[in-house]
């Protein structure tokens, strides 16, 4: 059985859709193509169980619809499977539909945090044939594929149509040992061809491994996936984690790693993690970087984590209000979130910041409350890196069934493709949707005042900081057009 693995194509004239590993959907002018880690999983998976395998992004190959029938006349895949998100659904029910035109002998699935909350909704629109809820499709993947050619029963969170009527194998379940996969096949799943532009790293190749689905907080009431995919969190042991990690080094010779589980474990894992990192010598021979919180790691921590080799940590500071921190269950402080740039950059460390503007509750005062965090942190050298996104609250979300409840959507809330950031999606209190597209540029603007690029430069001493400074530089130019005032 030959099987084919990814994304479909999504041209738009609003640039270049980013989706696959993404836990926020935009359409990019200057892209990053994140490695989807559990979609390459998934192929890795039926390859070690015998299966023929093809690996097609479509996005991040910038293949047409056209280009890609092509590809499917000539290959002839019996199983398409394919990722999708809210704002690119639609845009893929008619590309199966178009597929299934042409060859109603292939079979299709459709799987993804949106298709998670509602099922139904792809078999009713299009012609697929299988919907897979839940975030380990890896492991369902080989199952369905089992039961197409073996007859084996199927797993649980499937929907499929049966005698003309939609039908499911129940609730899917998260209970799979995650250490049990096999490392995900780079040369396969196209890595280092596909997935190295990345303006946040230093050192190439890099990778991204996955060693948490997803993250052990799981409560913020915008993150999608915790909602959706991932509402039990599941995590790798460090040893398997620090055995992947050496895989990498050894077979690939790559030189720093994002991990991008939502966040790193902390306590018992994280120490453990770092003294393997040192004690097999991988600090001296890897950068690494990782999703944390604020609020719950110690200037000591800090300190291991560098000595152990890690560069960057991503930081969710999403608002500088302390009303919206509790609304969106953080369960951190304002001023946890100043005491953590600080001890983080003590030890040495990188900060990246990320936030979000647009929560229907929030007005413009509060909204510049973050825009005035973010500057002092980055004028102060607490933090070194942001990003800014309007907020999507995705199907599924608590911040979705709020803004449903309250009437707060600016359109109708199952226009999925005005999901992708081009523009506002809830009203607030006293801005426009232009207003609050300005407080998210005016944010990525601390990037260009005068102190923060004098105290950047200070910082450079030798050609790769030349090099991540003009890829900065360049992402910045690429972020301002995305997010122009109007």
């Amino acid at each position: 059985m030959k099987v084919l693995i990814g994304y479909l194509p999504l041209k738009s004239s609003k640039g270049i859709a980013t989706l696959g590993q993404n836990r926020q959907f935009q359409y990019f002018t200057n892209p990053t193509f994140i490695f989807p880690l559990v979609p390459a999983s998934a192929a890795t998976l039926l390859k070690e169980n015998n299966y023929q395998v093809l690996w097609k992004d479509c996005v991040a190959e910038n293949i047409n619809e056209e280009n890609f029938l092509t590809y499917i006349e000539k290959h002839k895949p019996d199983l398409i499977a394919i990722e999708t998100k809210t704002p690119a659904v639609k845009k893929n029910w008619k590309t199966i539909d178009n597929i299934k035109e042409k060859h109603p002998e292939i079979k299709i699935a459709i799987m993804g945090d949106h298709v998670t909350v509602f099922p139904e909704e792809s078999l009713q629109n299009s012609k697929v044939d299988y919907v897979i809820t839940g975030g380990n499709f890896d492991f369902q993947l080989l199952d369905l594929c089992n039961h197409i050619t073996k007859k084996t029963k199927l797993p649980k969170g499937i929907y499929y149509r049966s005698n003309n009527k939609i039908v499911s194998t129940g609730k899917f379940e998260l209970n799979k040992n995650l250490d049990t996969l096999p490392f995900i096949d780079r040369e396969l799943t196209q890595c280092f061809e596909l997935y190295q532009k990345e303006y946040n790293i230093i050192e190439y190749p890099f990778a991204y491994i996955l060693s948490t689905r997803d993250c052990w907080w799981g409560k913020c009431k915008f993150c999608v996936w915790n909602h959706t995919l991932y509402p039990v969190c599941k995590i790798r042991s460090p040893e398997n984690v620090l055995d992947e990690i050496g895989m990498l080094i050894e077979k690939y010779q790559v030189k720093e790693i994002f991990d991008d589980a939502g966040t790193l474990p902390v306590g018992k894992w994280l120490k453990t993690f770092c003294k393997g990192m040192i004690q097999r010598g991988y600090n001296r021979k890897i950068k690494f970087s990782c999703n944390m919180r604020f609020g719950i790691l110690k200037q000591e921590d800090y300190n291991l984590m560098k000595k152990a080799g890690f560069r960057l940590l991503k930081f969710g500071l999403e608002s500088g209000n302390q009303e919206t921190l509790d609304k969106l269950d953080k369960g951190v402080k304002v001023e946890d979130i100043e005491q953590g740039c600080a001890m983080a950059t003590k030890a040495g460390l990188t900060v990246h910041l990320t936030m979000i503007v647009g929560y229907e509750w929030e007005t413009k005062k509060q909204a510049l409350n973050t825009y005035k965090l973010a500057k002092k942190l980055m004028h102060t050298g607490k933090a070194h890196v942001l990003q800014s996104t309007t907020l999507v609250p995705y199907p599924g979300t608590p911040l979705w069934d709020l803004a449903k409840k309250n009437n707060s959507f600016l359109f109708d809330p199952h226009d999925y493709e005005k999901y992708d950031m081009s523009q506002v999606i809830l009203k607030t209190p006293d801005m426009t949707p232009e207003q609050v597209q300005s407080v998210c540029n005016k944010i990525y603007k601390i990037f260009i005042h005068p102190r923060y690029v004098l105290n950047h430069l200070k910082k450079i001493k030798n050609i790769k900081d030349v090099t991540y400074t003009l890829k900065g530089a360049k992402a910045i130019v690429g972020h301002l057009t995305d997010f122009k005032d109007e």
